[in-house]
Order: C-alpha cells, then sequence, then structure tokens
C-alpha cells in the first residue's frame, strides 16, 4: 500500500547543528614510552612535524600537541599539571611495565583514553586478551608509519562524540569489525584518509567559506569492534545512521572464537535491510563465494592491491566520491555528477530506467548522507520505491524536493557570490569581502531569523522571506574610491557641488570583477531592481541614519542597459554619502567622511507589473510600540501604516491606512463614509517601467509615477485592497463590484482575513522585538496578485531599532510629587520630551459655557494665526472634545484653528463631565506631527490641573474666553509613551537624565541628577 508522499509546499527541513558536532576534541597527548623511542619518534619520526602537515594537507584544523613522559611516576605528574586528552604508550613483549603504567594512568584518570602501539602484534593480542581488562581503550600495530597516529586521534575522537553526533544530530558512520591488530592498525589510515578526502568535497555545498567549514565537522565517523557482540552492539546502537559495514569473518563470538561470525553478523543485516552495503573481507579466498551468495561484498586480506580495493569499495557502495547515473539496460553510466547542483540537472535529463535502478536501492539519500546533506537525505529516506506511481513520479518529487531543499538551505545564510553558481536559488548573496553595511546587516538578520522561528511557511499559502539580494561590500567601494581618488575630491568639494559630486562619480568605471558579479546576478532576476544605501553608520542602535542616503530604482529591461543603469544607480547611491545633507549628518553626529563607508544593496523589487508601471499591492510600515493609542489599542501592540503601491507615500508623510494589527477591525479613518472619504489614501507610487526614465540623478524618485486612484482601476488592482462609496445610500460596500468611488480600505485584508496581514505583522513585531531586545520599526510589501495556486507573498524589506533621542527616551521621576506639575495625565498620546515651549493658553473655567463654544473656537484660531506667523508652538487646554462637530461636547474647532498646538489637553470640568476624545476629530494630524494629546477630569480624580497656579501668573494676554501666559523658560513637559503617563512641570522645574546613562553629556550634568 502507497503512503502519502510529503506536502513539499509545507514540508519543513531540519536545519543540522553542526556547531554542535566535535565537542569533544584531542588537543594534548601524552605519549608514555623510552627516551629512546621518542627520540625517533620526535627526530626520525618527526612527529609534531608530520601530524601538522598532514591535518594542513587534509585541510583539518586543530593540529594536536605531543608531551612526552618516560615512565608511570612522571606520566601521573603530567596529568595533573596539564589538560591531558589523550594517553599513547608503547607496549615492549618483553618489558611487563608497560601494563603496570597504563593502569596506574586509569585508576588516577579513569576518562583519560589510553591507545596502545607495539611492533608485536600476534603475540601481543594474546597478551592483551590475557592481562588488559578495560585498561587500554585501543592497541595497534606499530610499522612505523605515523598516519597511524591521525587514525588513533579521529578514531578516540570519533568515540567521545558518537553517541551525541552520530543519534542527536544525525552524523553518519562506517562500522569495522576486525580482531587483527595488524589488518584494522593499515585499514583504519586507509579509510580515513578516504573519509577527509571526501570531506574536501563538502566544501562545494557551502554557500561561503564558514558554512563548508561547518559542513566537514559532519564527516562520517568510524566505529571499531573487535568481536561478534561488540560490533552487534554498535550496528543496534547506530543502526539508521550507518553507511556500511566491514567485517572479517573470524573472530570471537560468545567468548570463543566463530570461524563464520561474519557471515552470521552479514545474514543477520540481511535480514534487515536488502541493498546495505556490507564488506567481508578475510584471509581465505573461499569465503568469496558464500559472502557472495549472502548479497555481500568480498576482499581478500592478501591482495597486493588491498588499499586500492578497499577504496573502491567505499567510494562506490558509500556512495563516496561522485554519484553515477546508471541505465541497466544500456549498461552505460549516463551522468557523472559530483555536488547538488549538478546531481539536480542530471536528474532532469537521465532515463526513467536510470531513475527507478537508484530509487530502487535507495542510492539518492545514501549519496546525500555521504555529502552532509542530511535534510534532504532524510527526507528521501521517508519514501520507498512503492509510494510513486512510476518512475517520472520519483523524478519530479525528487526534482521539487531539490529545489525546496536550495530555497531552504540558502536562507539565513549570507552566500559568497560566485558569478559562476549563482542561481536562483540563492537569496542572499555577498560581493567581495566588506561589511554588508547597516541595512545589509539587517537584512542578513531578518533571514536569519525568519529561519529559527520558522516563519517562512507559518501561513497557509503564504510566503514570508526577504526579496532576493546581493549585498555589494565596501571592499567595492573602497577599492572605487581609492583606485579613482575620491575621497580627496568630495573633501574639498564646495557645499553646493551635489550634482558635481554625482556626475564624477557616475564617470569612473567599476572594476571588471564587480561588473561581471552584477552582471551574474541580473542574469537570475526577472524583476526590477532597487538599488538601496547600506553605509556601515546605517540603522546604528545609536546614531540612526535612516533615510540619509539615497535608494533608487530600475527598472527589468534588456541585460546590458539593465547593467548600464544597476551600476549608474550603484555609484549613485555611493556618491550619495558626499552630497551636502550627508556630510551635514555626519558632522551633526560627529563623523567624517573617511567613517562612512557605503556597502550597496541590490534587491529584487516585489510587486507585479500593471500597464506601463510596477508596484506591490501593499507596501506598509509597522511599529513594534505604539506612541497614540486610542480605544481599546495597548502601547505594546504595536501600530502599522499601510498604502498601495511603493513605499514612497509613506516615507513622505502622505496619507496612509494606520492600523493596530491586534485590533485590525477597528480603524478611526474608516469609522464613517465621510471620514473614509477624507482620510483614505487619494494617490500612489509605481515604478515607471520604460528604461528611459531613469537617468542618473540626485532625486532618487526621478522614475517614479504618482498615479490617481481612478486610474489604477484599469490596472484590476483595486480590487485586493478597495470598497466602494455608494453617493445615493451613503455607504461604504465592500470591493470593487458596484459603482460608486473606490476608497483604498484593505477591508478584505483586515475585515475579511483574505491575507492574514495583522497576524504576520503580531509575529514579525513581538519576534522582531524579543530579537532585538529594543522596540523595531520594520518595513515590507506584500504581493497578492499572484497566479492560481501559487502563495502570495510578504516581503521582509527592514528591521532597525527605534532609537529616539535622550528626550524622547526621557522618564518622569517615579517619586515626584504633583504638586509640582501644572497638568499630570494618566491618559496621554505621544512620546518624549518636548522642548522650547514657552507659552500657555488656557480657555478660562469660568467664562465656559456649552452655549458659547463657537466664539471660544474663534478665539482660539486668532491666537493660533499668531502662533502661525511667529513660527512658535504652544500648550492649549480646554473644556471637553477639541474638535468635536457637536458643539454641545467641547469646542468645535478644525485642525487649522489649532495647527500651532504642540500639546493638546481636553479638561473635564465639575459640571461638564464628557468621556475623553483622544483626539480622534485629527488624530491623521497628531499622529504626523507628534503632537501630544492629554485628557484629565480632576474632579473625579483623573489627572491633575493646577488653575490656581496658573490664575497668579501674569498674563501676556487675557480676553473673555482665552488666557495667554508667556514663560521666561521653557516649560518642562514629559510623556512617557509606552505608560501613558504626562506631565506639564511649574516655572522652574529641570529635568536633567541620570548621568551613568548619558555619558557623552558629563560636562552638561549638574552635580545631582534632577534639579
Amino acid at each position: 500500500m502507497k503512503n502519502p508522499l510529503p506536502d513539499l509546499k509545507a514540508y519543513e527541513f531540519e536545519d543540522v547543528a553542526f556547531n554542535e558536532l566535535m565537542q569533544n576534541r584531542i588537543n594534548k597527548i601524552l605519549i608514555v614510552c623510552s627516551n629512546y623511542d621518542y627520540y625517533m619518534l620526535e627526530e626520525d619520526g618527526r612527529i609534531d612535524e608530520r601530524i601538522f602537515n598532514e591535518y594542513t594537507a587534509l585541510n583539518l584544523r586543530y593540529p594536536p600537541n605531543f608531551v612526552h613522559a618516560n615512565s608511570a611516576k612522571r606520566a601521573i605528574k603530567m596529568l595533573e599539571s596539564n589538560k591531558i586528552d589523550l594517553v599513547i604508550t608503547w607496549l615492549d613483549i618483553g618489558n611487563y611495565k608497560a601494563f603496570e603504567t597504563s593502569q596506574q594512568i586509569k585508576e588516577a584518570f579513569p576518562n583519560v583514553p589510553i591507545a596502545a602501539l607495539s611492533h608485536y602484534s600476534s603475540e601481543l593480542r594474546k597478551k592483551v586478551l590475557r592481562e588488559n581488562t578495560g585498561i587500554i581503550d585501543f592497541v595497534f600495530h606499530w610499522n612505523g608509519n605515523v598516519d597511524i597516529f591521525l587514525a588513533i586521534i579521529k578514531l578516540t575522537e570519533d568515540r567521545m562524540n558518537a553517541e551525541n553526533d552520530i543519534n542527536k544530530i544525525g552524523v553518519k558512520a562506517i562500522l569495522l569489525v576486525e580482531d587483527s591488530l595488524r589488518f584494522y592498525s593499515r585499514y583504519l589510515p586507509i579509510i580515513y584518509k578516504i573519509i577527509v578526502k571526501q570531506t574536501h568535497s563538502f566544501m562545494s555545498e557551502g554557500l561561503n567559506e564558514h558554512r563548508g567549514m561547518m559542513l566537514m565537522r559532519g564527516r562520517p565517523k568510524i566505529l571499531l569492534a573487535t568481536n561478534y557482540e561488540e560490533g552487534m552492539l554498535l550496528f543496534e546502537k547506530y543502526q539508521h545512521n550507518l553507511l556500511g559495514v566491514i567485517s572479517d569473518v573470524s573472530y570471537y563470538k560468545d567468548g570463543k572464537r566463530d570461524i563464520h561470525a561474519g557471515f552470521e553478523f552479514l545474514k543477520y543485516v540481511r535480514s534487515l535491510e536488502r541493498y546495505f552495503p556490507f564488506l567481508i573481507q578475510s584471509s581465505d579466498n573461499e569465503n568469496e563465494k558464500i559472502a557472495l551468495e549472502l548479497k555481500g561484498k568480498f576482499l581478500y586480506k592478501h591482495s597486493e592491491t588491498l588499499g586500492q580495493e578497499l577504496k573502491k569499495f567505499i567510494n562506490k557502495y558509500f556512495s563516496f566520491g561522485a554519484f553515477e547515473f546508471w541505465d541497466p539496460k544500456q549498461m552505460k553510466v549516463l551522468a557523472k555528477v559530483n555536488d547538488l547542483n549538478n546531481f539536480q540537472k542530471a536528474l532532469a535529463i537521465v532515463t526513467t530506467d536510470a531513475i527507478e535502478y537508484h530509487a530502487k536501492r535507495g542510492e539518492y539519500s545514501k549519496w546525500l548522507k555521504s555529502r552532509v546533506l542530511f535534510p534532504l537525505a532524510n527526507l528521501f529516506s521517508k519514501v520507498e520505491f512503492e509510494d510513486f506511481e512510476d518512475a517520472e513520479h520519483i523524478r519530479e518529487f525528487l526534482l521539487k524536493a531539490i529545489k525546496a531543499y536550495r530555497v531552504f538551505r540558502s536562507r539565513g545564510v549570507i552566500a559568497k557570490f560566485d558569478k559562476d553558481k549563482y542561481d536562483e536559488y540563492l537569496g542572499f548573496s555577498r560581493i567581495g569581502e566588506g561589511s554588508l553595511g547597516g541595512k545589509g546587516r539587517g537584512l542578513a538578520f531578518i533571514d536569519s531569523f525568519l529561519k529559527r522561528h520558522r516563519l517562512f511557511h507559518k501561513y497557509q499559502d503564504v510566503t514570508i522571506s526577504i526579496p532576493r539580494t546581493v549585498v555589494i561590500s565596501t571592499e567595492v567601494f573602497d577599492e572605487f574610491m581609492d583606485s579613482h581618488e575620491l575621497i580627496d575630491f568630495v573633501a574639498n568639494c564646495d557645499n553646493d557641488s551635489d550634482e558635481k559630486i554625482l556626475d564624477k562619480f557616475i564617470s569612473k568605471p567599476f572594476p571588471k570583477w564587480v561588473l561581471d558579479d552584477i552582471k551574474a546576478f541580473l542574469d537570475i532576476t526577472s524583476s526590477p531592481i532597487a538599488v538601496r544605501s547600506s553605509s556601515v553608520l546605517e540603522d546604528s542602535h545609536y546614531q540612526p541614519f535612516a533615510g540619509v542616503f539615497a535608494t533608487y530604482m530600475i527598472p527589468n529591461t534588456e541585460k546590458e542597459v539593465m547593467l548600464n543603469m544597476a551600476c549608474k544607480a550603484i555609484k549613485s547611491v555611493m556618491a550619495s554619502a558626499f552630497f551636502q545633507s550627508s556630510k551635514s549628518y555626519l558632522k551633526a553626529t560627529s563623523h567624517s567622511i573617511e567613517e562612512d563607508k557605503m556597502a550597496v544593496i541590490l534587491q529584487e523589487v516585489i510587486g507585479k507589473q500593471y500597464d506601463d508601471v510596477y508596484y506591490p499591492n501593499i507596501s506598509g510600515v509597522a511599529r513594534s510600540i505604539n506612541f497614540y493609542p486610542i480605544g481599546n489599542e495597548l502601547p505594546n501592540e504595536g501600530i502599522a501604516n499601510i498604502a498601495l503601491g511603493l513605499g514612497e507615500i509613506i516615507v513622505g508623510g502622505g496619507q496612509t491606512l494606520r492600523f493596530s494589527p491586534a485590533h485590525p477591525k477597528k480603524i478611526l479613518q474608516l469609522s464613517s463614509p465621510d471620514s473614509t472619504k477624507r482620510d483614505t489614501q487619494q494617490y500612489f507610487y509605481g515604478l515607471d517601467m520604460d528604461p528611459d526614465s531613469y537617468k542618473a540623478s540626485t532625486n532618487e524618485s526621478i522614475n517614479k509615477k504618482k498615479i490617481s486612484i481612478r486610474r489604477a482601476e484599469k490596472h484590476g488592482s483595486l480590487k485586493f485592497v478597495a470598497s466602494t462609496y455608494d453617493l445615493q445610500n451613503n455607504i461604504i460596500k465592500p470591493g470593487v463590484l458596484h459603482d460608486g468611488i473606490r476608497l483604498i480600505t484593505f477591508d478584505n485584508v483586515l475585515k475579511y482575513g483574505t491575507f492574514p496581514l495583522p497576524e504576520i505583522l503580531q509575529d514579525l513585531l513581538r519576534i522582531g522585538q524579543r530579537e532585538m531586545r529594543n522596540p523595531i520599526e520594520i518595513e515590507f510589501a506584500v504581493k497578492l496578485d499572484v497566479p492560481t495556486g501559487q502563495p502570495k507573498e510578504f516581503s521582509f524589506l527592514q528591521i532597525r531599532p527605534i532609537v529616539e533621542s535622550y528626550e524622547a527616551t526621557i522618564e518622569i521621576p517615579e517619586n515626584f510629587d504633583v504638586k509640582e506639575t501644572i497638568i499630570y495625565s494618566e491618559s496621554a498620546l505621544g512620546n518624549g520630551k518636548y522642548e522650547d515651549i514657552y507659552d500657555f493658553v488656557y480657555v478660562k473655567p469660568e467664562a465656559f459655557n456649552s452655549a458659547n463654544t463657537r466664539e471660544i473656537a474663534a478665539a482660539v484660531e486668532k491666537m493660533n494665526k499668531k502662533f502661525v506667523e511667529l513660527d512658535k508652538k504652544y500648550v492649549l487646554v480646554g473644556p471637553g472634545r477639541w474638535g468635536s462637530s457637536d458643539p454641545w461636547l467641547g469646542i468645535p474647532v478644525i485642525w487649522s484653528q489649532i495647527s500651532a498646538a504642540k500639546i493638546i489637553v481636553e479638561s473635564g470640568l465639575n459640571n461638564f463631565r464628557i468621556d475623553p476624545s483622544q483626539g480622534t476629530h485629527f488624530f491623521q494630524n497628531l499622529t504626523s506631527f507628534k503632537v501630544g494629546y492629554l485628557t484629565i477630569n480632576p474632579f473625579i480624580n483623573d489627572g491633575f490641573f493646577d488653575i490656581d497656579y496658573l490664575n497668579k501668573q501674569e498674563a501676556c494676554y487675557e480676553g473673555e474666553f482665552i488666557r495667554h501666559i508667556c514663560f521666561e523658560e521653557p516649560l518642562t513637559i514629559i510623556i512617557e509613551g509606552k505608560s501613558n503617563k504626562a506631565a506639564i512641570f511649574k516655572k522652574g522645574y529641570k529635568l536633567i537624565k541620570n548621568r551613568e546613562s548619558f555619558e557623552d553629556s558629563k560636562e552638561d550634568l549638574p552635580p545631582d541628577g534632577f534639579m
């Protein structure tokens, strides 16, 4: 009966913890032997040098050091004063003290393994069996070949790490069952050299040098058994991760020599697995017939080419080396491949007979295991030949699985760009060896945490990922700047020379190797490309440079034209590091132009082409903290702004939709048909796909088109994000199937859940904040317009810490006296310290009457105009709801009448208590201009308002309804966005941040933190 095949769309590969492999290593070896024997090793054998050279030649790290002791007493002293990982002692048949020495060492240091070497293998075996009761861990024949030391070290390390590496992590192993000291002492160096050579080939599967070295940790291990019981124990324990068994025929079983023990072992293995590799090796040629009858392979121990034959068997049956696609009907090899990339290509073209032949024998999985590609090998191990309809079905499954695995493998990894190997399965690569810059690091971090938290396919029919990205590292920037001597040029440029700098940079060529790499990237992509700055100073935790440097977009077109545009855009981004605005910012943050090295990001633009423009269905920015929570929103639930089209409109402060991901159906802008028409998006931006629209320019928006919502209806993109206003009935209907005015409400997404945007944002904001240990801001884009059957795409474009200045992160002192304030509120919107406000305007409580709110609004408007003319900000306090459309509930102002107010307070009176509005009447303006909005009802102990203090101050203006106080010193105003508390302190109160948290301004601090 067929088993259901794994669903590759939803299949989650298990990453291999290569960093947890080989935790126990042999670093220092104590050799216990006579001075003569050690002299021969040291001088004639040059053991240190030869082992070091052996490790280097085999690309192995951590070569061990050797120390010497010529007696048990000295050996124990050295073990006491040194961290010894392995003891090697010499056994001489005429020297009975060798066993005594080992016994003394074992008793004193039971956890230190002991290996013994001797010239006399046959006599020694009897002596070892008689006298060695668990004292010596390994005994080897010494024939003067220093290769045995490598085998001893690796065999000991394999035994120390086997339990963790094989059974917990899945590393593969070879079981050798042999009791002849001479033969296993000969086999082991050969097998280890084969394994290490095989391990070298793993490097090609590593996406960068570090990953290649990590893969080498996963080399197959060797397990040595010297009798039947040991062999069976190791086989049973590690059966599922064994590549195969190499066994003698005659060895001890049940305490006595059994001349058929190896065959008994082979019979048992065959009862479990038909195609499991099993090599019988024997001194008796007659045993070959029996081995073959039992479906094993045979090796004659006394063959003149023993080493070569052993190597051939291991390479073929343990799937080392190249994979050979064999066609059993044509009786020939169709293809020979050395890596996964070529394996995939060959799979697509070889005959179905070859596909079927290897599938029946489980050889695909076996080859992948030998190359440490465990996640893919494990997937192939889960399916049987009988699970498929035919050979073509097998081919289809294998190809889809390899594609899925190659995408999975590249995620969370910064691959080294190789123009000859670069293909569509690589998600994030770097050109050059320099820094990735701030944005580049952020993208790499996003990729890694999406993988760690298994978010790529968490939501059905949705892919969460970063777009295909290549970072041109700062090495390219350095070479470009140095080779054309541009630092001196930009340092001496005039303040108004941005165009001059840009022209100079554009005129200089890139090195050929850089051009070749960029071309290789463009050959793979089929999308427009965003060329983004990634300065080493950008998105720093302490001095964020976000928005200082340039980002350009280029359309997808003919590759040569695209290469020319890309090079100009890259140079334009590099040049933007030295434009006047950038220089000013660098100076303000105490950096020099030499410090600002620029990496450049090439990234596919998410979206779709509609007529002559290209844009995503949704662009957005989300923050993990909301300083303007309204209704039942909480600050720590975060906030998002989304728009149709490119993110240009969001960055530029245009009209977008604001919502809390935790409350996506409660959106203030959509609370009525009037507010929906007034406060939703009227236009958007798309990338002009005409190649002639891009020109090298200091203007990043040179080829971005501003498009009306009405025009977008022809594109067919509005059906995903728009609703329709029914003029006759004054209602909003979901979708665009009705006649009427189209409004960008995102109702399909936020109300009806056609795409899990709120849930995705909640996940990313929560996890991102936890990972960065700081409130964060993310940028994203969404493609909803995809072919049927394909997943919708959420592209995670950027993550950065929300870093406010000293003033923005200051807090109200814990033990302050509320009487030190003019106003104290526990229902406040906004965040930070509001500075340079000297003016306080308030509606006189005794003059307030619900019947005269229109006259009060006119008086406030007149006052506001003066502040606008003087470009000054002020505090505004009044009863009831500011901006209320009902004059009986508050003062009916519109935004332009109070636009200069930086702090707005709605205050209840004893005889006029209104539920707080939280500024909902002009909420967009509050958030856009970062206006603080406070609510107090002191008559019910909700907040504090010292009206008597204000009445005692001399007024610089007083009318029938309002009073204006001009303070000589700026007011101290603090809003804690996280707690929604706010305080306006009285004249003379100064707040200084604790000196431990503000190291850079020690000279400005008074002796005692707060004054």
